[in-house]
């Protein structure tokens, strides 16, 4: 099979495509054959040695994907030709992926491979996020920073369906008109608008309740200065590459709330959420309710360009390689 390979840490253009055996599963163990893998920040990261968990290399990067069930191994429920997207940490870059069979979920009929696969991180990092960890309420002022992004866009369409007043913040005119295109109530280019000013012009005295960010830098203190008394900040990320510091008193003074938000370990921290909240998210996803926004999608042979251009931010809503 062919796949992307990692051979030492670096830059996407590191890559190589190589012919690698085909895997054969264990016991709870299936081997997929991708038809479409999703790209996300994280990758950027590992491929690198940047992430704070490394893989050695030589590895094959990719961490969502979609396809059908090759063969199984023992102790699966699943079967040849079942439909099915899947998270695993790596291996998702190639014409087969080996995945524990406890991170598949069955693909709905109808739906296409590059949606299945292009869902599941983000919406639940944007779903656990606003249904347990900073519950968001008909008629928040809900603040997204990053909103063209993957997590971003994710969040704009949750909290919309909430009920929320969304202020998507974000870089760039066709960013911004993509996130009025699904329900945002304010866009703020913080590139070019001073994201402080607006957002006080924007919520008014109440404030913001609640701030997602997945972008860290100098973002973040502005939209934590929005947040009204006892509003929640959570930091999901910092794409800008930069880690914020943030002036504690203004936790003190406002009464606020930061936290942190990790989907490999929302399970651990919130055991009885996690059951109900992907039931609720299958069937938003079933229903047609929420589906990913596919900014740009690239061959197998072009994943260092499509990695590149998550890396450079570039990407608007998700990323998918096409690999069959």
């Amino acid at each position: 099979m062919r796949a992307v390979v990692c051979r030492e840490y670096g830059t996407p253009e590191d890559l190589i495509i190589d012919e690698l055996p085909d895997p054969t599963p264990g016991p709870g163990q299936v081997v997929v054959k991708v038809h479409a893998a999703a790209v996300n920040y994280p990758d950027v990261l590992l491929i690198a040695g940047k992430y704070q968990i490394k893989v050695p290399p030589p590895f094959s990067p990719g961490s969502e994907l979609a396809g059908e069930v090759l063969t199984v191994g023992d102790g699966v429920d699943f079967r040849p030709g079942d439909r099915v997207s899947a998270t695993t940490f790596v291996g998702g870059f190639a014409e087969q992926a080996l995945v524990d069979a406890r991170g598949l979920t069955r693909v709905p009929d109808g739906v296409d491979y590059a949606d299945a696969a292009a869902f599941g991180v983000t919406n639940r990092t944007a779903y656990y996020t606003l249904r347990t960890v900073a519950p968001a309420q008909p008629g928040d002022w809900v603040v997204v920073l990053g909103a063209g992004g993957g997590v971003g866009l994710a969040a704009v369409d949750i909290a919309v369906l909430m009920g929320a007043k969304v202020v998507a913040a974000a870089s760039g005119a066709e960013k911004l008109e993509v996130c009025r295109r699904r329900g945002a109530t304010e866009v703020i280019d913080y590139d070019r608008e001073d994201l402080k000013s607006r957002l006080k012009e924007i919520t008014g005295e109440a404030g913001t309740r609640v701030v997602l960010d997945p972008v860290g830098g100098h973002y973040s203190e502005p939209a934590l200065r929005s947040l009204g008394r006892g509003g929640k900040f959570v930091t999901l990320g910092y794409a800008a590459g930069e880690i914020p510091r943030i002036p504690l008193n203004l936790v003190m003074l406002k009464g606020i709330t930061v936290q942190g938000m990790e989907i490999r370990t929302f399970a651990t921290d919130y055991p009885d959420d996690i059951a109900r909240n992907d039931a609720e998210l299958a069937q938003l996803f079933a229903e047609g309710k929420l589906r990913p926004y596919l900014g740009a999608r690239f061959p197998l042979e072009q994943a260092a360009t499509a990695l590149r251009y998550v890396a450079d931010r570039k990407a608007i809503g998700k990323v998918v390689i096409d690999v069959t």
